[in-house]
């Protein structure tokens, strides 16, 4: 096969193996390294033999994927712990149909309880549910049989399902401030919207203030000291937070800006009914000083 014709062929492609990454990896900026690796593979690789290149090549996206969790979890950069398994229902496994639909609804919400899944759990998930896989093409990617990669996609499912339950309710509040986080990295402006509460305030205290107004000047966005409202909130926090990574504050579900491991700001959340009601920019170093934070990721 030569390279042009694979060029085309890759990119007629690209958009379905963009979708996994983003899925597997919970990162487009990650998910487009992936399919960059992708291609390089498959410059690389001998694919004349090969009858199913699209089949083939979201094979090597998702090794690739897989290959970029577990050096992920090997530097500790997962930021939720592990959940707790909802019990198993008979009707678990579902219908093809109500397993598109769980895959396709939870949106934000998904998205973060699969930062909490194993690598090769998750994969199972992303590959079968969302894109269709069978089962017997995950198998080996994950190393397992396929009856066992069947229960390693069953047990995602609850998990995921145990995720859409927590988002219609009053919400776990670690759960929702990741999903701020992941949607505020991500300029998911709806998503943002999503787990804002209409009459949310921000307050940013003089220094995180004064830090915006110097970034502003460098092209970074601005802060206001108060912002009152969902959409002001999502506005200044739409595409930010990138260097921030989870943390507890006095023992609440927080966030920090710690480059090098040394705390430069905060970011506290008061959640109420599944959603965050305050958040607190705080960025003078004698009140983070006085405050108990530990991350729960390294930067």
């Amino acid at each position: 096969m030569n390279e042009e014709f694979l060029a085309r062929e890759f990119d007629a492609h690209r958009e379905r193996l963009r979708a996994v990454g983003f899925r597997m990896l919970g990162s487009a900026a990650e998910a487009d390294d992936a399919v960059q690796e992708t291609w390089l593979k498959a410059a690389r690789a001998d694919t004349g033999a090969v009858e199913n290149l699209g089949g083939w090549l979201t094979t090597v996206m998702s090794r690739v994927c897989l290959d970029m969790l577990r050096a992920r979890m090997a530097r500790h950069e997962v930021s939720l712990g592990e959940p707790v398994e909802p019990p198993r229902r008979d009707d678990d496994s579902g219908t093809p149909e109500d397993q598109a639909v769980l895959a396709d609804s939870i949106g934000i919400a998904m998205m973060v309880v699969l930062d909490a899944l194993g690598p090769a759990e998750r994969l199972a998930f992303v590959l079968h549910d969302m894109f269709g896989m069978p089962f017997g093409e995950i198998a080996p990617l994950v190393g397992r049989s396929p009856a066992a990669t069947r229960q390693l996609t069953s047990r995602a499912r609850r998990r995921v399902r145990g995720a859409r339950a927590d988002s219609s309710g009053t919400g776990d509040p670690r759960r929702v401030v990741d999903a701020f986080l992941v949607a505020a990295r991500e300029g998911r402006f709806e998503d943002l919207l999503e787990v804002l509460d209409p009459e949310v305030v921000l307050h940013a205290d003089p220094v995180a203030a004064a830090n915006a107004e110097t970034g502003r000047l460098h092209g970074g966005p601005a802060l206001e000291p108060e912002l009152r409202g969902a959409e002001a909130v999502a506005r200044a926090f739409h595409g930010r937070a990138r260097g921030a990574v989870a943390a507890t504050i006095d023992g609440r579900p927080g966030a920090a800006w710690a480059p090098g491991g040394v705390v430069r700001s905060v970011f506290r959340f008061a959640v109420e009914n599944g959603r965050i009601t305050t958040l607190e920019v705080i960025a003078d170093p004698a009140v983070i000083a006085t405050l108990g934070t530990a991350l729960l990721r390294h930067p």
